[in-house]
């Protein structure tokens, strides 16, 4: 089970082939057990667990007990990609967070502008004389940080990581 960034809704999948997207009720105390869920879709792939949203909301994942990661429109619930490369069982998936554009983060937890980056990099480069490579490795480094990475855990103990739209 995974809440929705919206906050507004929940998916689940479980060890039989379905993925439910459920209205998250207003807290008030008490939950309502009459809710429907928004949409139901059955997969045929049973055993989906390991279920992880997107820090944008739009798609989420599951690692599946037939060694394949399958990935999902967070608003239609259609599969959108099949990911195949474990040999063995799939138990846990992680995405990447990907923070706004303009803020990164700087490592230690300090969360800093592109232009303070700017005027640090301008004063390395000052320092070194290398703006050529220098400027290659902060595209790098800059396209690293604002991709969605998929992190996939397997039964085997690999891992892989994933580029996701």
């Amino acid at each position: 089970m995974a809440i929705l960034p919206s906050a507004d809704s929940y998916v689940t999948s479980a060890a039989d082939a379905v993925v439910a997207k459920h209205p998250l009720p207003a807290v008030q105390g008490v939950w309502k057990t009459e809710l429907k869920p928004f949409k139901l879709v059955q997969t045929k792939h049973a055993g989906q667990q390991g279920l992880q949203v997107r820090s944008d909301g739009k798609i989420f994942a599951t690692a599946g007990w037939d060694s394949r990661v399958r990935v999902y429109s967070a608003k239609t619930l259609k599969e959108l990609a099949v990911l195949k490369w474990h040999k063995v069982g799939c138990y846990t998936t992680a995405f990447a967070d990907v923070f706004e554009s303009g803020i990164t983060n700087a490592g230690d937890g300090v969360v800093e502008t592109e232009e303070e980056n700017a005027k640090d990099d301008d004063e390395s480069i000052a320092a070194t004389g290398s703006t050529a490579v220098s400027t290659v490795q902060q595209r790098r480094d800059a396209k690293a940080q604002m991709t969605h990475w998929l992190a996939v855990g397997s039964k085997d103990g690999k891992v892989s990581l994933w580029d996701i739209y």
